[in-house]
């Protein structure tokens, strides 16, 4: 079981209002985001674009009904030449947001040269990096992940799918490459297994490096549509490729992975993500599925 004490269950402010794809849930005010978070039972959310970004608004607005950031966002460019001191300037320019809120956890991604973002086949045209990119990857996140430990920060690796690290090599290689005191993991279970790996193969391999978990199940026949018929993310994303743990629809069995986090002391933020459209799916009665879900599979 988990220790309760050092596990804060979340909620992704996605399955309200998509920052990639404003057309699902873009007129959903934040209010009604937070709301139903609550309403769920829910501790917290990561950061969403469509927050206040005035740290006392937002904080004021967090504090009324009891919740707290669990991250935010960074993407990397550190494949692209130049990426680098984009990359850096723009996280240094964040750290006072941060700091403000009580963010730690910051959840990078390296989006040079990725697919996720562009109207065309997301597998097909996964970015696959050749050495020297793989070196400056991994030394601008060690980079970036000097800058966080002096702040109080700490960087967390998210695999995504159409990116350069989608796969579970690619994952495998990250970890391998990078300073365990500078990088953790975010184990994503639903765009692993997109990327055709496996989460409970990541959970048992990088138990000690995953600090945060996004938790969701894959719809197989959308997963068969990207894989058969060259969906773009987008377009996988409003065909429903995602939904929450406890829904009958998804391939995933997640019970094992929960498991073995609990097994190895996982200590962090489990944060439910579904990335639906809400005018099919209502994002309160979905998430408090996952929240009874996950208080009946993991105890939380």
């Amino acid at each position: 079981m988990f220790d309760k004490t050092k596990v804060r269950v979340g909620a992704v402010p996605n399955g309200w209002s998509n920052d990639d794809l404003p057309e699902l849930g873009g007129s959903t005010p934040y209010e009604q985001c937070l709301d139903e978070m609550a309403l769920a039972g829910y501790e917290g959310t990561e950061m969403g674009s469509k927050y206040p970004q005035d740290p006392d608004v937002l904080k004021a607005a967090l504090e009324l009904r009891g919740l707290s950031i669990s991250g935010a966002w960074l993407s990397c460019f550190f494949t692209v030449h130049g990426g680098r001191e984009q990359t850096l300037q723009s996280f240094r320019q964040a750290i006072p947001f941060y700091r403000a809120l009580g963010i730690r956890d910051i959840y990078a991604a390296e989006v040079g040269h990725s697919a996720h973002l562009q109207p065309i086949p997301a597998l097909a045209n996964k970015p696959e990096f050749d050495d020297a990119q793989w070196e400056r990857l991994v030394a601008g996140l060690h980079e970036v992940g000097h800058i966080a430990h002096d702040n109080g920060l700490r960087i967390v690796y998210h695999h995504h799918t159409g990116t350069g690290v989608q796969t579970e090599p690619d994952v495998d290689r990250l970890m391998a490459a990078t300073d365990p005191k500078l990088l953790w993991l975010l184990l994503d279970t639903a765009h692993i297994a997109v990327g055709g790996g496996d989460a409970l193969s990541l959970a048992k391999k990088h138990a000690e490096r995953i600090c945060h978990v996004h938790l969701k199940q894959v719809r197989a026949p959308v997963l068969e549509q990207m894989r058969t018929q060259g969906l773009s993310f987008w377009n996988a994303l409003k065909a429903g490729i995602f939904t929450v743990p406890g829904d009958a629809e998804g391939m995933l069995d997640l019970k094992p992975v929960l498991d073995v986090l609990a097994e190895r002391n996982f200590k962090g933020w489990m944060c439910v993500e579904a990335e639906q459209d809400p005018a099919k799916a209502n994002p309160l009665r979905y998430f408090k599925m996952a929240r009874a879900y996950l208080s009946e599979a993991a105890g939380l």
